[in-house]
């Protein structure tokens, strides 16, 4: 599998030469030949994923393989999606945090194994955890592109206007779409949270519950605020990735100083 691992980070890593090249270029990276390596990376990625986790009794949820599939989450999407939608400025940054994860992964194995498939109800939270997750990263790289074009732009530098950077508008709405599904189903993570487990607010688990409420409201109040009272550009910016970031902390904080920094 390290073998393996290594594949998929050169494949990633090619995608991400191949697409940074001609990022500024008139025409554009070419997008067949990117999409096509970068799938390639995804599918090795993906039977990576599916080792890691499904390889022995239970399930290996360790923080690093957790990470690994929000990552394959996020490339799988956002591969699909540059069919589609204008987003060459972002797969360099998805696909190299991808081989990042991936090889980080192999380094430094780590096991925290549970039985969810014996807990329907805990899997329903576990996935739409990780769909809100990964949906509103995504929206938050979506503001990081939106902050850049629109700081290109402001400073009048032409060469914006010969790339293949899509219009500031359609990114601006690209995003609020994003924050709004992320945000709902962020929504459905809580409630199903409230509703199936009866630990929410455990010793364990109330700082991961704490942040994802406190996470959720600042999500929520950028959407009323965008809606009912027009905010748009750096307030809505910074907000989106100060969510992100809290989000981050509770999904990934605690696990990262017990499993990584305490080895325990």
């Amino acid at each position: 599998m390290l073998i393996m691992a290594l594949a998929v980070c050169a494949l990633y890593l090619i995608a991400v030469g191949h697409i940074s090249a001609r990022l500024f270029h008139q025409e554009g990276p070419k997008h067949k030949l990117s999409v096509l390596v970068g799938s390639l990376a995804v599918v090795a990625h993906m039977i990576l994923v599916i080792d890691g986790i499904f390889s022995g009794a239970g399930q290996n949820m360790s923080i690093l393989n957790v990470a690994s599939l929000v990552a394959l989450m996020i490339t799988l999407s956002m591969t699909i999606a540059s069919f589609s939608l204008p987003n060459a400025l972002l797969l360099p940054m998805v696909y190299g945090f991808a081989a990042i994860i991936v090889l980080t992964n192999q380094l430094v194995p780590d096991s925290y194994v549970m039985h969810i498939d014996l807990r329907p109800a805990l899997i329903t939270h576990i996935t739409l955890a990780l769909f809100a997750y990964g949906c509103l990263i995504i929206s938050m790289l979506y503001a990081l592109q939106l902050s850049y074009i629109n700081f290109r732009l402001k400073h009048k530098q032409v060469s914006l206007l010969h790339s293949s950077l899509p219009p500031l508008m359609i990114v601006e709405r690209i995003f609020f779409r994003l924050l709004l599904i992320g945000t709902l189903i962020l929504s459905l993570s809580l409630i199903s949270g409230f509703v199936f487990l009866d630990d929410m607010f455990a010793q364990h688990q109330a700082h991961k519950t704490v942040l994802s409420l406190l996470a959720w409201l600042l999500f929520a109040t950028l959407l009323v605020g965008h809606h009912k009272l027009g905010w748009r550009g750096k307030p809505i910016i910074i907000g989106t990735v100060t969510g992100a970031v809290i989000l981050t902390l509770a999904y990934f904080g605690s696990r990262f100083v017990k499993e990584v920094l305490l080895g325990m």
